[in-house]
């Protein structure tokens, strides 16, 4: 039997996405801000709804409040390093696409929000709820577009983001995705289907 130590109330569960959320002021979009977020997951399917959990102090959490918009973009290795600077500078005092050389362009379905250039994946959100927990806010925003990088689509438009090279973030710790183990239904599947899944995956 394993053995195990008790610790203190905690965000432990690890690893969590690493996203970049481009947000602006409404009226404004010119003031615009990138924040890298870890708390972010998938809270409903029909209609397709996300979540972020930002910190009131945050300058994004402004931007955000007051346009109702926000744009989760999915990060890949290429922009890790950029992403982890939006994450410890402050939108308030900082130009972080002059100094990062991430570039924001018009995001599909939003009046305000921006996404970011070259990011694999972006999903345009239109806030529908906001819960107070203490520390954050929880931000559940509705997807109205999803853009996708062309480079991730095969001749049947069928999207393999195993080849995005997404990053996770764990304990503190960026990390590359590593092979893949599986697909969903894996466990089942039929010994033909799993060679054949499988092998098309490599």
């Amino acid at each position: 039997m394993s053995e195990y130590v008790s610790l203190k109330p905690s965000t432990l569960l690890n690893p969590t996405p690493v996203v970049l959320v481009s947000c602006a002021e409404k009226g404004n979009p010119e003031n615009r801000d990138l924040v890298t977020v870890a708390w972010a997951g998938t809270v409903n399917s029909e209609p397709p709804m996300v979540s972020v959990s930002i910190r009131k102090s945050r300058y994004s959490h402004g931007l955000i409040s007051g346009s109702g918009e926000f744009v989760v973009n999915l990060v890949d290795e290429r922009m890790a390093k950029a992403t982890d600077f939006c994450g410890v500078r402050s939108g308030r005092d900082t130009d972080k696409e002059k100094e990062t050389g991430l570039k924001t362009v018009p995001a599909e379905g939003m009046e305000t929000a921006p996404r970011v250039d070259g990011a694999p994946v972006s999903l345009s959100c239109r806030v529908r709820q906001v819960i107070e927990l203490g520390s954050h806010d929880m931000f559940i925003g509705e997807v109205k577009a999803v853009c996708v990088r062309k480079d991730l689509l095969d001749e049947k438009n069928a999207l393999h983001l195993e080849k995005a090279g997404l990053i996770a973030y764990s304990h503190g710790l960026y990390h590359r995705l590593g092979g893949v183990m599986g697909f969903f239904g894996w466990s089942v599947a039929r010994p033909d289907v799993l060679k054949k899944r499988m092998e098309e995956l490599k």
